[in-house]
């Protein structure tokens, strides 16, 4: 008998597992029953030879009568064809090789009855007329005339799992190594408590492996692939749940809203109403940072639902209660942008021991990593000293060098950008206890997804557009139409005369040979395969200064001096510029009302993610804002699919799931950030929410009534295996 975790050359021998080790890294019993099949199928419906038509799958019982072998002369090599008949007509069966290499001119001798299945198709050999053949069909002899019928029919029933495999592992590797494992499959007790089984009407373990394996019927395989599922589910939240009962356990500082400080002074002096949905975010933020455990809470808000405003409101009440608020961002003109749009926001209230400073003012520090020398040292002290209850930077804050006086929150921009690792560095730097953590996006990555359909962290949304912000139209402008590209510095001329901007970004710098400089990542699997490189801000130059003379345009990109990189924003903001060429340093924060046009070179490099984040710098007023996509991509193909979706809506979160469907969700439990080193196997975001949702109501009493698990012994091993070393310091860590 064979437990999960007995090695597979135990079971079947070095060879065949050695096969299975090469092909498909599967080491273990446990390995090879969860390499589930990745489609079934069946031979169906017995087919009588007269009514036969080329390109059917058919299964048919007929007689064999006549047997016979040739060589092919024009390729070197054999043809056995075995001619059979049901009464109604004939069909030739053709297995192409070497001859004498087939079973077939041994078991299928004239007189002898079977079952025959593949696909239908014609020949017409030079000799004369058409002949309907099955090449390489599967066939089961069938013995005994009176049991023929019968057989016919559960042989044309039988479903056939169909294995994920390698060109160098034949399927039928794998499923016999299966049925073998099966045969001598020993399991402890069920893993899943009886009562719970009961109440979600879910079977056995062991006859889920069964159903999935070797299905009976459609229902068996329904049956073992709903408990197969809320396996994956259920201890996926047993994880989570026991992290969040551990976190509520660690120690924080609790900072509740204080009346008359600056956070009041800031929301009195606000020239617009806050929305309904920013002022119900805003309290369940407030009340986290009440709490004597770290918040750890998600802020997901559409471009442009106004997430900065609620972040500072939060970031506020914690400097209002003694301690220091950190947004992190991830880049230099990102954290320049959030730089300067709150110390505007908050006027003489960023001014503390200024002239001309409010009474209840703080500071705001800047920190990058190519500041100079001494602002780099003013910043420094300020957040060490505490002067700044507000600090604002890139990766550079993560550095050993950067102390906080008491930090209680932690702002994270576009979270998806910052490593685990990253994050958690900040984290650390605080004295006593951990900060409050709030992340922010505004269309989540796929593992931003499933972590929070799976509950990982608490949600907040932001589902409404402050008044005042006008929509944006998104066009694909295609490589069929020329005369739209043509259209397109038109329409850039046209908005430029208004007094309006453009911005034109291309998915990297291309300064030299090879240089990618800010190069995307795209999602698409086929780019990059026979294309051209993708295009370069700076070979697009000069094409620009001939289409669009007359406009002042400016290059922003990441080689920039840091210095260089805030003079051109602030010209642009500015209006002294009417077109900023650049990469995607600008893709998320840069908020420009007056930037009417967004136009993205070689859409189909980019993400949706992205797509999506640049178009958000315009239409950030109330001008009407355009986003055009220019694609070499043909109609049909995955990419320019892509790129209609974004076009047909600009709801972030209908186009995270069209990422998610597309990249799948990454490691649950791990550090990936894309799907292919999922540990789901059945269980999909798209369609099983539901499974999720309960999963998490059990999941969640489970670990409140029995924390450790002492009670459900099997269910912690199962626990233990799936959280090896790195995906459990992972959890410590996120």
């Amino acid at each position: 008998m064979a437990n999960l975790d007995e090695p597979l050359r135990k079971v079947l021998g070095d060879k065949t597992a050695k096969v299975l080790e090469k092909g498909l890294d599967l080491h273990t019993v446990g390995d090879l029953l969860h390499h589930y099949p990745r489609r079934y199928a069946h031979r169906g419906e017995l087919t009588q030879l007269s009514s036969l038509e080329d390109g059917e799958h058919v299964t048919v019982m007929a007689e064999v009568v006549k047997v016979q072998g040739r060589t092919l002369t024009r390729n070197p090599g054999y043809v056995l064809e075995i001619t059979v008949t049901d009464g109604t007509g004939l069909l030739q069966l053709s297995f192409f090789g070497r001859k004498g290499s087939y079973r077939p001119e041994k078991e299928l001798a004239p007189g002898t009855r079977g079952l025959f299945a593949g696909k239908i198709s014609t020949y017409r050999p030079r000799s004369g007329r058409a002949v309907r053949q099955l090449a390489h069909p599967q066939y089961k002899v069938v013995h005994e005339k009176g049991a023929a019928e019968q057989a016919a029919q559960e042989w044309a029933d039988e479903i056939i799992p169909i294995y994920p495999s390698t060109k160098a592992l034949p399927i039928e590797t794998i499923g016999t190594s299966v049925g073998t494992v099966l045969d001598q499959l020993s399991l402890p007790a069920d893993p899943m408590p009886e009562e719970l089984l009961r109440r979600r009407d879910l079977i056995g373990l062991r006859a889920a492996y069964e159903g999935i394996h070797r299905p009976r019927g459609w229902d068996e395989l329904g049956r073992a692939r709903k408990r197969l599922k809320w396996d994956e589910a259920f201890v996926i939240q047993v994880a989570l749940a026991q992290r969040r009962r551990a976190a509520a356990a660690l120690p924080a500082t609790p900072r509740p809203p204080s009346f008359g400080g600056v956070q009041a002074e800031f929301d009195a002096r606000l020239p617009f109403e806050l929305t309904e949905g920013q002022r119900q975010v805003g309290d369940e933020i407030a009340a986290d940072l009440a709490l004597e455990h770290p918040m750890h809470r998600l802020l997901q808000g559409d471009v442009g639902a106004g997430k900065t405003v609620v972040a500072l409101r939060a970031m506020l009440q914690v400097v209002d209660g003694g301690g220091q608020a950190a947004l992190l961002a991830p880049t230099e003109v990102l954290a320049q942008q959030h730089h300067r749009s709150i110390t505007g926001m908050l006027g003489d209230l960023a001014q503390a021991g200024q002239i001309g400073g409010a009474e209840n003012a703080t500071r705001v520090a800047l920190l990058t990593g190519s500041q100079g020398a001494k602002a780099r040292k003013e910043a420094l002290l300020d957040a060490a000293s505490g002067a700044a209850g507000i600090v604002v930077g890139t990766h550079a804050l993560l550095q050993e060098s950067v102390q906080f006086a008491d930090l209680g929150l932690v702002v994270v921009d576009e979270q998806h950008r910052f490593g685990v690792e990253q994050r958690d560095a900040l984290r650390e730097k605080t004295a006593g206890g951990r900060p409050h953590v709030l992340v922010m996006t505004a269309t989540p990555i796929p593992r931003t997804v499933a972590m929070t359909v799976f509950g990982d962290l608490e949600t907040s949304v932001l589902g409404q557009l402050p008044a005042g912000r006008s929509q944006i139209q998104t066009h694909v402008v295609p490589p069929e139409k020329p005369a739209f590209l043509a259209r397109t510095w038109e329409r850039i001329k046209e908005e430029a005369a208004k007094g309006r901007q453009i911005y034109i970004v291309c998915p990297r710098i291309g300064e030299q040979e090879g240089d990618e400089g800010d190069a995307i990542a795209s999602d698409d699997p086929q780019a990059g395969e026979g294309r051209r490189s993708p295009l370069g801000i700076m070979e697009v130059l000069p094409k620009l200064e001939e289409l669009l003379a007359g406009l002042r345009i400016g290059v922003l990109h990441g080689k920039l001096h840091p210095d260089e990189k805030d003079a051109v924003m602030r010209r642009f903001t500015g209006r002294e510029l009417d077109v900023l060429l650049a990469t995607t340093v600008i893709e998320v924060g840069v908020d420009v009302p007056n930037a009417t046009v967004m136009v993205i070179m070689d859409a189909d490099r980019f993400g949706v993610s992205q797509l999506h984040q640049l178009r958000g710098r315009v239409g950030r007023g109330s001008l009407q804002g355009l986003c055009l996509l220019v694609t070499d991509a043909e109609p049909g193909s995955k990419a320019r699919e892509r790129l209609d979706a974004v076009a047909s809506t600009t709801d972030g979160f209908r186009l995270s799931r069209l990422d998610l469907e597309q990249r799948r969700e990454g490691d649950v439990l791990g550090a990936a950030q894309a799907g292919r080193t999922s540990s789901l196997r059945l269980l999909t975001l798209q369609r099983d929410e539901d499974v999720i949702r309960d999963a998490r109501e059990e999941a969640t009493a489970l670990v409140e009534a029995d924390p450790d698990l002492s009670e459900h012994p099997g269910l912690a091993t199962v626990l233990a295996s799936l959280l090896d070393e790195d995906r459990a310091d992972f959890l410590e860590k996120t």
